[in-house]
């Protein structure tokens, strides 16, 4: 009886910092999505997701850039993608901070968002609703 309380506890510890990494990961992508309607504009993610302005982000972390078929990318970002850029959450990042430093020549407008915390809120929303597959 002992050992099975100690097993039990044990198990409940170690889901805590699960579960609180969960609800801050959820609450990091609630900050995201107020966040993301600057981009909603151009991009949608998500059930239902649509090209816009600018491609949708369903599945886009593991993606090469410039190959979402029935976009017009620009060129510079179908060479950015032929030269090796997969986006993931670190290149999202940079990308995120300045997208013509990453990418010159690319055709998407928005000038970046400097703040860090910012930039993580918004690739956490990306990926929790549908940004990794």
């Amino acid at each position: 009886m002992q050992t099975s309380k100690l097993v039990t506890l044990i198990l409940v510890l170690g889901a805590a910092p699960a579960a609180s990494a969960w609800a801050q990961d959820a609450d990091i992508a609630a900050k995201g999505e107020k966040i993301f309607k600057r981009c909603a504009a151009c991009h949608m993610v998500g059930e239902g997701a649509e090209n816009r302005v600018g491609p949708e982000m369903n599945g886009l972390n593991g993606r090469v850039a410039g190959t979402l078929p029935d976009f017009k990318y620009s060129d510079a970002m179908v060479e950015a993608g032929k030269g090796g850029l997969v986006w993931n959450d670190e290149t999202l990042f940079q990308y995120l901070e300045n997208p013509k430093k990453l990418v010159p020549g690319t055709k998407m407008a928005f000038a970046g968002l400097k703040s860090e915390d910012d930039r993580h809120a918004v690739i956490a929303y990306i990926d929790a609703h549908g940004g990794k597959e």
